[in-house]
């Protein structure tokens, strides 16, 4: 198997657009697939037209991101740092922080599972399941998390340090393989296996078992690897270098604090719709996951976007580097103005695919119309954050991140549930994100003027 040192051409001469696709495309696809996935069970539960399970299975989604926050800090961390060395020319530094990173994953995604389980009733409670909610989340729970939290957080950090050595086609097989397995499994444990009733529980199974299937994909790819790979797993006494794992941190955790506010604004989103009626719950976290199809082809652009901006960063080629920002800023911002023209006209029969009650879909359908306006505006948000990732400048991702989610997300969906009352709520996405892309410029401009010289270079700092 080719090394992934050989990998150089895709980093530093293939023309920009076909490097930036090679990168973007499996990405994509794999986000697309675990949105479907993540979607279908959804879907088959709303099959049986019971609110009460769409919305319960719904209040995990917050939980099951964290798992997302845990790759973020090894993976996103990880692998920005192992294509920075890449860059500088050193492999064994690179072998060294990936060990360290798959480990970091294993014993976070561990404690998580074993958090949950423990404090199972007062975190339904705090998510916002009541009486004849609470039976559904925690089974679906369980199995997502407590059953599945280790398998799920090791293959999303596996693909983040694939997609970091130019492997970005593995890294979409093996996510991509899983969604498609759980799509399989979901029906058969929902309405084969398991009685009626039992719906959430065959979901959960399914998407546990599926990302079993997906982490065991990835741990015999890594097996198959040559000797001299980059990602090779080292003994857990060869640690990194003290500045590595700074690095790794610098980088990781503010992609894993974003996601963390990220979930804690739809925990915000459940609190204040359950306040409204079940069927408000329901219909929003219908649409938190269909809007999420255009958000997680922005963050598959940005993912594959930012091994090469890292590369090319380190290396000092600032040309290649503003080149691949550029194409990757506007394939993006294209895909997000498709995606609300396509969600603004077909809204209803979006909402339709996942419950019939005719009330829910009403309310969804109103719903999904203001939140998709908000996509070229969360594109630009998450596209600065990934740019200050690839650079190694974790200082200025998480200012943004908490910024976006802190002190503009949150508050604003306070405010405006207590002025405009439940739409308020779905239009806070909208007026946070202005804010938050002007301030995102702002900090990237003033960045640009210090580091970058009008001569292409890398400048002081």
């Amino acid at each position: 198997m080719r090394k992934n040192e050989d990998n150089t051409l895709l980093f530093e001469s293939m023309p920009v657009g076909r490097a930036v696709r090679t990168m973007a495309i499996p990405t994509v696809v794999s986000q697309l697939i675990v949105l479907i996935y993540n979607m279908a069970d959804t879907f088959f539960i709303g099959r049986t037209n019971n609110p009460l399970m769409v919305a319960g299975v719904s209040l995990i989604l917050p939980i099951f991101n964290i798992t997302t926050s845990i790759s973020g800090l090894a993976g996103v961390g990880g692998g920005a740092l192992i294509s920075r060395l890449l860059g500088q020319k050193r492999s064994e530094e690179a072998r060294r922080v990936y060990s360290f990173a798959v480990y970091l994953g294993v014993l976070a995604a561990g404690l998580l599972s074993l958090g949950v389980l423990a404090c199972m009733r007062p975190l339904m409670a705090l998510l916002g399941a009541g009486a004849d909610t609470y039976g559904y989340a925690s089974a679906y729970c369980f199995f997502v998390i407590v059953c599945g939290g280790i398998p799920t957080v090791l293959s999303n950090t596996l693909a983040h340090l694939l997609r970091s050595v130019g492997e970005s086609k593995k890294a979409g097989f093996g996510i991509t393989m899983g969604g498609i397995v759980n799509i399989l499994l979901d029906p058969l444990f929902m309405f084969v296996l398991l009685p009626p009733g039992m719906e959430a529980v065959g979901a959960g199974a399914a998407t546990c078992l599926s990302n079993c299937i997906a982490c065991g994909y990835f741990i015999l790819t890594l097996r198959r690897m040559e000797d001299g790979a980059v990602l090779r797993l080292l003994p857990p006494g060869k640690l990194p270098e003290k500045k590595s794992v700074l690095g790794l941190f610098g980088v990781g955790v503010p992609s894993s604090l974003a996601t963390l506010l990220f979930d804690l604004d739809y925990m915000v989103v459940d609190r204040l719709m359950s306040g409204y009626s079940d069927l408000a719950l329901a219909a929003v976290g219908i649409v938190l996951k269909v809007e999420r199809l255009p958000l997680n082809v922005g963050i598959g652009i940005c993912q594959g976007m930012m091994p090469i901006i890292a590369y090319n960063y380190s290396a000092g080629n600032m040309p290649r580097m503003r080149a691949v920002k550029r194409y990757s800023l506007v394939l993006g911002l294209v895909c997000a103005a498709v995606s609300v023209a396509l969600y603004e006209i077909f809204a209803g029969p979006i909402i339709g695919i996942f419950i019939r009650d005719g009330e829910t879909v009403a309310l969804g359908t109103a719903f999904l119309r203001i939140r998709v306006l908000a996509t070229p505006l969360m594109f630009l948000s998450f596209f600065h954050v990934y740019l200050f990732n690839g650079f190694g400048e974790g200082r200025y991702a998480l200012l943004l991140g908490v910024a976006r989610w802190a002190v503009f997300n949150i508050p604003m969906l306070f405010l405006l549930d207590r002025l405009v009352g439940m739409y308020g709520v779905v239009w806070a996405q909208s007026a946070a994100d202005v804010l938050t892309v002007t301030l995102s410029l702002a900090v990237y401009h003033r960045f640009a003027r210090r580091h970058f010289r009008e001569d292409g270079a890398a400048g002081p700092g």
